[in-house]
């Protein structure tokens, strides 16, 4: 075994870059941690401006080969990825719970299922990809969808190979090259991805895997005036951070970052359905972006709403996420818990009431936080802080419903729960967000349209908006005229 592999839970991991298709060593290594008892995993290689350089030159030298593969060899290449996903979904998802802590039960049943499915999903979406020709006073329009050229695809730390393997899979189907890099703080599954597509036949330099800080790696990644695309999943501040560091180039982007969700609960709910749906918000430790962290129930229900919601989340077990009956793990990272814990604290110091939780438990757990008597325009409600902490609020009116749910510069998601399918039609069409939820909650199609509005992003991804936005999109203009007569 190399001394630059690592073993987790039995499984090999090796804790370099993948570039060009190659193993390759940094001078200094950063450490990673598991949440669940904060012990180091191992060593990983810390990458640089170098390294970033080397990464995005191989996915140049790539990229004219790959883009000229046809799209049967594309997508047949994709498919072998995801079989082998499949045949190793127990050892990604040991892997991806020791690094992240998010639930082992979990990764096994739908994480990494998911992972192999991203592949097929647009492997088989790249084959039936057309717009039908039409016609300009005679002259033919055909639209085509051109590779881009090397993608740089920056991804979070709390789904990290599912939402990495959410961009990986459609610019590898676009015919992109793609140098990925993984969240310093779980880089492993990103390696194990690196050996898999090698070993299903993706030839060397059009998939590349660098490790490393943002502030040491990610900007001269986002900088390099030979990318072509830049993809990103995560808070506001870094994603403005590489706004201006791709503006010098006019690189593309697309954003996907936090959220401040709203589920409105109207009287006419089926209250056990809305309590369901609320207790499913503090699903992976709160760390979901598209999570309903504000509840506005109406208030002639508010009092049983809230007893109802108690009584079910104490139901929660929360403790080491692999165990089979485990709800509710770790949350990432000490930072982050201190970021939690803040939140908090500074919101019962304003007098904000925590009718459940409100502090930490040992290790980096927190205890699942329900809080009463906050203002709307509380650093609480307005916020992100991404863990097990919700808030509710109470209205009168369906127009106030609205107006509270739309006051944040966020617009990610909604959830609404109500038997009236008139308000429905209603209160939906007037809510700002990228996706809603009736009477339901992550009920999610690769083929739909993902994304945000107002801070919560910049494009779309999914079906033919992931290839819009990974291609350059061409209309070829044909004259009937001009032929040469050839008999």
């Amino acid at each position: 075994m190399s001394e630059h592999t690592i073993t987790v839970a039995g499984v090999a991991v090796d804790t370099r870059h993948w570039i060009g298709g190659e193993r390759v060593a940094s001078a200094q290594t950063f450490p990673d941690v598991s949440p669940i008892d904060g012990s180091t995993i191992g060593e990983i290689s810390r990458g640089t401006g170098m390294e970033a350089a080397a990464a995005v030159a191989a996915a140049k030298a790539a990229f004219p080969a790959w883009a000229a593969t046809s799209r049967a060899e594309r997508a047949r290449i994709l498919h072998a990825i995801a079989d082998g996903v499949e045949k190793r979904i127990e050892e990604l998802s040991i892997v991806e719970t020791t690094d992240n802590g998010a639930l082992l039960r979990s990764h096994r049943r739908g994480v990494m299922p998911r992972v192999a499915h991203n592949f097929r999903f647009f492997a088989d979406w790249l084959l039936k990809l057309e717009h039908e020709d039409f016609e300009t006073r005679g002259h033919t329009n055909h639209v085509s969808w051109d590779p881009a050229g090397p993608s740089v695809l920056i991804t979070p730390w709390n789904a990290p190979l599912m939402l990495a393997t959410w961009k990986v899979a459609p610019a590898l189907a676009a015919g992109n090259t793609v140098i990925l890099k993984p969240a310093e703080w779980t880089p492993l599954t990103a390696s194990l991805l690196a050996d898999i597509a090698a070993e299903a036949g993706l030839p060397a330099g059009v998939l590349n895997v660098v490790q490393g800080y943002g502030s040491e790696i990610g900007d001269a990644l986002t900088s390099h005036p030979d990318v072509r695309r830049i993809s990103f999943t995560g808070s506001v501040p870094t994603a403005k951070r590489i706004a201006e560091s791709a503006a010098a180039n006019l690189t593309p982007l697309s954003l996907e970052l936090g959220g401040k969700s709203p589920l409105l609960v109207f009287a006419d709910a089926d209250l056990d359905l809305a309590v369901d749906l609320a207790v499913e918000q503090y699903d992976n430790a709160g760390q979901v972006c598209l999570a309903a962290t504000r509840f506005l129930v109406e208030e002639s229900v508010a009092e049983e709403f809230t007893r109802r919601f108690v009584e079910k989340a104490g139901q929660l077990t929360q403790g080491d996420p692999r165990g089979e009956a485990t709800d509710i793990g770790p949350n990432i990272h000490p930072l982050q818990l201190e970021k939690i814990d803040g939140f908090v604290q500074r919101a019962v110091a304003a007098g904000a009431r925590a009718v459940i939780g409100g502090h930490r438990k040992d290790g980096q757990y927190y205890a699942p936080t329900l809080l009463t008597a906050v203002a709307q325009d509380s650093e609480i409600v307005q916020e992100e802080i991404f863990g097990p902490v919700l808030t509710l609020q109470t209205f009168a009116t369906e127009d106030e419903a609205v107006r509270l749910a739309n006051d944040t510069r966020f617009g990610l998601a909604a959830t609404l729960a109500t038997g009236d399918p008139e308000r429905a039609e209603r209160v939906t069409a007037q809510l700002v967000a990228g996706t809603v939820w009736t009477n339901c909650f992550f009920v999610r199609d690769l083929q739909a349209p993902f994304g945000g509005s107002r801070h919560s992003g910049v494009g779309r991804e999914g079906g033919t908006w992931s290839f819009d936005f990974y291609c350059d999109v061409k209309n070829t203009v044909t004259s009937p005229n001009g032929w040469n007569n050839h008999g």
